[in-house]
């Protein structure tokens, strides 16, 4: 990419433990290089939200949260479910991003002009 994208109006949605419905391994790896191509290009949506098992990228030991960091410290909203969170157990291991319910993931699609699912 040769250009900055304005994605300030994009909402990503991260419902699986990677990226696509692959192996978990090659599904992290594909995230992760994601997420490292969108941060170099400066190109970031104005939030992204983890549910599902999604949720699993914001807890300690994902591969990606220095990257998610990253993205949090440039101003990019991370939206992770609580339910979610405590139906795997991981509330006491998130590491980055902000704790919200359905309430907020909803207000963030019906904001966005556009939706990207990985």
């Amino acid at each position: 990419m040769s250009a900055k994208l304005d994605g300030s109006r994009t909402l990503v949605l991260v419902t699986r433990e990677g990226m696509g419905d692959a192996e978990p391994e090659l599904s992290r790896k594909l995230f992760a290089t994601w997420t490292r191509l969108v941060l170099e290009n400066d190109s970031l949506p104005g939030a992204i939200c983890f549910y599902a098992k999604g949720v699993r990228m914001v807890a300690e030991g994902s591969p990606v949260l220095e990257t998610l960091k990253a993205f949090e410290a440039k101003g990019v909203r991370l939206i992770v479910c609580s339910t979610c969170l405590n139906f795997y157990g991981l509330v006491d291991r998130v590491k980055v991003g902000i704790v919200g319910g359905m309430g907020d993931i909803l207000a963030a699609q019906w904001k966005a002009e556009k939706v990207i699912a990985l």
